[in-house]
């Protein structure tokens, strides 16, 4: 009990911290992770090597991985490349199917690109063709906001499930692959949502005069620096599949380096240096496009750094055999880290805090809610992402991204975007689940 205890008081001290005194996610963390050693007994030298355990060991296994990531969205977006691919989607699907079109763009730019930072470059073409097509801006900004959602929370090499993947030990090729699939199938509900819901609610907007880039990257090196890293980590899951005998392959040792995400990752920042115009110190330098982007990722870092101390002192304090005591009689599996997830996300607004924090917790006891099969890791991270999505709301900086760009009023945005984060977590815990029970039958 004093166990429970302890981690319910350092669950209502991270909320609190974060919410109420408005503390970076960071301290409050490590805070939090002192505290509760303390609460049940711990040694100090034991606190001391979990602090410097975790933090090390997670920084060790994912810091520079989230660290390319951000680059390769920085670049992307300062570039223009993130725009080529917006309007090639666009222009693909067409402006009948404005919806859409939206849900699929805002899906594949906040995979590079963080969601805010892609919902400002979009707002204004939305609008546009909002206007030109004659349907509800409302229906179009919904649509995109939720595509944005979709890969933010459950597609690496988007940080939170990225360090979500690396603190449960989960293979990432495998959530890259399964987030795709049921990022997408949870879209369903959200078309649906912005085609028929969010339509009927009106919103008074005046058009923006847009100024073309005078120099803008081709389609084809926009996307190189997305599928190469991509599809090099996807090919070595392949190889690595047990059942297909490929690790005796003589191609392994290339695949087997080349698909390790940190060098996929570093492939693909190489990469986004075929997009600006000529490379200079606007590019390089440390006041350029790459601190730029060092100073995006610090934060992310930081965070994951303390999550990962978190989970270290939760781990060495012997709460894994205390949870497994507790949860032996009840099956409750994916939906602990959902709830969670979901939990937290309500409560302190951010959705990487809310998937770093949950797989933190989640990941000593991961034996006890019978998670730690491969397979069954990577449904987890998916289902922390689910629930990192519920729901959007007043203390998520999204939300007021959201509303004052398009000028909805607090209430419209709760109609809108809290309700559309809802469908989406709600529809992407009930089909992670379905697949769970075909996978394991």
């Amino acid at each position: 009990m004093l166990y429970i205890i302890a981690l319910l008081l350092a669950l209502t001290f991270l909320v609190l911290g974060i919410v109420k005194f408005k503390i970076h996610p960071f301290f409050v963390l490590l805070l939090a992770a002192i505290g509760y050693g303390f609460l049940v007994g711990m040694d100090v030298s034991l606190i001391i090597s979990s602090i410097n355990d975790g933090f090390g060991g997670i920084m060790g296994k994912i810091g520079l991985i989230i660290f390319f990531g951000v680059v390769i969205g920085t670049v992307l977006e300062k570039s223009g490349g993130a725009l080529v691919i917006a309007n090639a989607i666009l222009k693909q699907i067409g402006e009948k199917s404005i919806h859409l079109a939206m849900m699929l763009t805002g899906y594949v730019l906040s995979i590079p690109v963080f969601a805010d930072s892609a919902f400002l470059m979009m707002n204004s073409l939305n609008k546009a063709l909002s206007h030109k097509a004659k349907v509800s801006y409302a229906g179009t900004t919904a649509a995109l906001a939720l595509g944005l959602t979709a890969t933010h929370v459950m597609v690496p090499p988007t940080p939170g499930p990225i360090a979500a993947a690396g603190i449960l030990d989960a293979q990432l090729g495998s959530v890259v692959g399964w987030g795709i699939l049921v990022s997408l199938l949870s879209l369903g509900t959200c078309y649906l949502f912005a085609k028929r819901v969010a339509s009927k609610i009106k919103i008074p907007y005046r058009l923006e005069t847009i100024e073309n880039p005078t120099h803008l990257p081709k389609l084809w090196k926009s996307l190189l620096s997305i599928i190469v890293p991509i599809f090099l980590i996807v090919v070595k899951s392949i190889f690595d599949y047990p059942g297909f005998g490929l690790t005796e392959s003589a191609l392994y040792p290339l695949v087997a380096f080349l698909g390790t995400p940190m060098i996929a990752l570093l492939i693909g920042v190489a990469l986004t240096l075929l997009l600006p115009e000529k490379l200079d110190e606007k590019i390089y330098a440390a006041s350029g496009w790459l601190g730029d982007a060092l100073k995006l990722a610090a934060p992310i870092l930081l965070i994951t750094g303390a999550g990962g101390i978190f989970g270290k002192v939760l781990q060495n304090s012997g709460m894994a055999e205390v949870i497994t005591n507790s949860l032996s009689d009840i099956n409750i599996g994916l939906l602990f880290p959902f709830l969670l997830a979901a939990c937290l996300k309500t409560t302190q607004g951010s959705s990487t805090v809310a998937l770093i924090t949950t797989a933190s917790i989640v990941a000593p006891i991961l034996p006890a809610l019978g998670l730690d099969a491969p397979f069954m890791k990577t449904m987890t991270v998916l289902a922390i992402g689910a629930g990192s999505a519920v729901v959007s709301h007043a203390n998520d900086s999204f939300f007021w991204v959201f509303t004052e760009l398009t000028g909805m009023n607090i209430r419209q945005g709760n109609q809108i975007q809290t309700v559309g984060t809802l469908v989406f977590g709600l529809t992407a815990i009930c089909i992670i689940l379905l697949i769970s029970q075909i996978m394991a039958g």
